[in-house]
């Protein structure tokens, strides 16, 4: 599957934010309807917007902490033709035309929760440094990343395996499969119950998103 997604622009850099609305139950409700058009329709009112204002919230902070340029996009499945999405979101990768072939940040909702993570996928050719040098540090991610972040091997399907549960031989798996397997991926970090109040209180869930990026930075950097 292809998605094309849309660069942020810069234009409200240095003007005065006004507070992050957070997400609400008809936010995650779009993922239920029925039907490409009519889910898409909403998808733009409703949780578009919202994507967008994470970009330009959180891209400079992701700047300031990976010591380069973050650009944010948001993904605006325009080839989708018949089926429609089961999730969206913002990624922030350091190129502005696009993030798939490079290790970035993803925020982004299914119909049942919301996930903030770092995200390596199939498209990239930096899969293998990041599984060798994970596996190197894996002491280290055991340690430095908590047990309850969610690690997955594919960012099509919601949900994960809690690394407290996985352990290192769990972990190990995951990262050997990413270096033998060209369809495999690695994607770690927070999952948010749709009805969990966080989400309804935007500042609180912009300071928890920056909370988890600072916590995947060590992921991030060992894929370079």
């Amino acid at each position: 599957m292809t998605i094309a997604n849309e660069p942020l622009s810069s234009l409200s850099a240095g003007m005065p934010q006004a507070p992050f609305a957070g997400f609400n139950q008809d936010d995650f409700d779009v993922f239920a309807v029925p039907g490409l058009e009519a889910r898409m329709s909403l998808l733009i009112e409703r949780i578009r917007p919202k994507l967008f204002e994470l970009g330009d919230r959180l891209a400079p902070a992701l700047t300031e902490l990976c010591g380069e340029t973050i650009y944010p996009h948001v993904a605006k499945h325009a080839r989708r033709t018949i089926n429609p999405p089961n999730d969206t979101w913002v990624a922030y990768a350091p190129n502005k035309r696009g993030y798939k072939a490079f290790p970035h940040f993803q925020i982004g909702l299914f119909g049942s929760h919301v996930f903030v993570q770092f995200a390596i996928i199939y498209e990239s050719d930096k899969k293998t440094v990041f599984a060798e040098h994970a596996l190197k540090q894996i002491d280290d991610i055991l340690t430095q990343i908590p047990s309850h972040f969610v690690w997955s091997g594919d960012h099509m399907v919601p949900g994960g395996d809690l690394q407290g549960a996985l352990g290192e031989e769990g972990l190990r798996a995951l990262l050997e499969r990413l270096k033998k397997v060209k369809a495999s991926e690695a994607l770690c970090g927070i999952i948010i119950d749709r009805q969990d109040p966080l989400l309804q209180d935007g500042e609180a869930f912009v300071a928890k998103a920056l909370e988890t990026f600072r916590t995947v930075l060590p992921l991030y950097k060992m894929s370079w």
